[in-house]
């Protein structure tokens, strides 16, 4: 396929798979050899593989559940999902608003007249939408065990009152999962369900996902997968613990499911929101709604150049997609998706530092054959542009987290970064550091690749400026304000 038919086809909004283009079979034989291939290069016990491709969920597996009872991985067989639970949440959201039973606009409060956070103005003003585009400023990792009860949310909701801001609402994107939970508690007063049930009833059964769960009883049924942690270059070894997050966690981390069934909620945007038998579970306009533009990031590379209703948004030759990554204990999950392509790939992992490598070999190669699509590399400059570090060092703070920017001695980078706990997140783990090189350099922002060592792969760190001359630094999604 040309790239130019590819770029005509998005920009006319038609689908590339109906633009007279034959569509290459999916391989199974050869695509399950590489996955093989690929966990034992890079020392990922197991995984599971999903593809959406010409009309059909393909799905493979590989390795071992756990590496002490080398139960192997299969199919059906359950991962832990993270992050990539939040596309399910802000769907129901979206299917609720869709309805007319709540406004994306409004303040928060006219739900929840209870809600609020450290910030009185920000409790008024903050709405739905902010929540879903993660443009409200909410401090993003507020843990709180609540409890096995129905009134975990509840109770989740109550604490926030305590959380504070990273930012002014609607001067930034920062991803913050506490915004999640705040909308799980929404679905919950609206529906008059808990978030668990209000899951199943909106979008597991009508999608016939019977492999969707999000209580560990309920994963017992099942072959589910144990985390793994080790450096790169090593086999990890088992998690002590099967899945540390409380089910407060639900709404933005939670969930439990199949590869297959990761690929055929995805289905759902590629679908147009129809289901295989052609019911209309989400409708067009939500759906399109959900994959629109909302704000752009700052960090354009790590999960899109955009955030919409849930969604990293991206575009790979012209060729528009959605993704989400996820993690927990010794777990890591993936999900990207090219609605005018037909296309979404789903990978479930239980472990390995080097797990993103195998994903975005994966990635790469399957969206390149089945779509002609190319997926981009991010990493230094080949051309180093001229810049002062010394704009850029200093200390960035935000509740939980330090990160302290110096310099370097000459031919070893520009500059390093410790990432270490803060406040009640001191000394739990060990500081983190990465050697950071220039990638580029506007009046706008700063953008630098760091990485922790030659193993590692090149992530982007994003200095920049809010309307109010306040300065920041974008990393891990999240934006942390200059404190010294």
């Amino acid at each position: 396929m040309s790239r130019y038919l590819k770029q005509e086809a998005a920009k006319a909004g038609s689908p590339l798979r109906g633009a007279g283009v034959d569509v290459p079979a999916f391989d199974s034989a050869r695509w399950q050899a590489r996955l093989d291939e690929l966990l034992a290069a890079h020392h990922v016990p197991g995984a599971a593989l999903a593809v959406v491709s010409d009309g059909a969920v393909h799905e493979l597996a590989s390795g071992v559940l756990h590496t002490g009872t080398r139960v192997a991985v299969t199919p059906d067989s359950v991962f832990q999902i993270g992050s990539i639970s939040k596309g399910y949440t802000a769907t129901l959201v979206v299917l609720l608003a869709h309805a007319g039973k709540l406004d994306l606009d409004a303040p928060v409060t006219d739900l929840l007249p209870d809600f609020a956070v450290a910030d009185a103005e920000a409790t008024k003003t903050v709405t739905p939408r902010q929540l879903l585009n993660h443009t409200s400023g909410i401090e993003g990792d507020f843990v709180s065990d609540t409890g096995r009860g129905d009134d975990c949310l509840a109770r989740y909701v109550e604490g926030v009152r305590d959380v504070g801001l990273t930012n002014p609402p609607g001067a930034t994107m920062s991803y913050s999962s506490t915004a999640y939970n705040i909308l799980g508690r929404i679905v919950e007063v609206v529906t008059g369900r808990t978030w668990d049930e209000a899951l199943k009833e909106m979008l597991c059964v009508p999608l016939g996902l019977a492999h969707t769960m999000t209580l560990p009883e309920e994963v017992l049924r099942f072959r589910a997968a144990m985390g793994h942690m080790g450096e790169p270059g090593e086999d990890p070894v088992p998690t002590p613990l099967w899945n540390m997050l409380p089910r407060s966690a639900g709404p933005y981390g939670g969930i439990c499911a199949t590869a297959g069934d990761v690929a055929r909620f995805a289905r759902l945007f590629v679908d147009g929101g129809r289901t295989p038998d052609g019911s209309q579970v989400l409708a067009a306009e939500a759906v399109e709604a959900m994959l629109r533009r909302e704000v752009e990031m700052p960090d354009q590379w790590y999960l899109g150049a955009h955030w919409g209703l849930g969604w990293g948004l991206f575009e790979w030759d012209g060729v528009r997609g959605f993704g989400h990554d996820g993690s927990t204990f010794g777990q890591l999950a993936y999900l990207r998706a090219l609605p005018e392509a037909g296309i979404a790939v789903a990978l479930l992992t239980n472990g390995g530092a080097a797990a993103p490598k195998v994903f975005e070999t994966l990635c790469r190669e399957l969206t390149a054959e089945l779509a002609g699509v190319g997926m981009p590399e991010f990493g230094p400059a080949t051309e180093e542009p001229a810049m002062d570090p010394a704009l850029f060092v200093g200390s960035y703070r935000r509740e939980g987290f330090l990160m302290t920017v110096t310099d370097r001695p000459a031919g070893e980078g520009v500059l390093r970064m410790k990432y270490e706990g803060a406040d009640g997140l001191k000394d739990t783990f060990e500081p983190l550091f990465w050697n950071l090189v220039p990638v580029s350099d506007t009046p706008s922002k700063t953008v630098f690749a760091g990485r922790r060592n030659d193993k590692d792969g090149w992530i982007p760190v994003v200095f920049y400026a809010l309307a109010d001359g306040s300065r920041y630094v974008h990393f891990g999604v999240r934006a942390t304000a200059k404190s010294g």
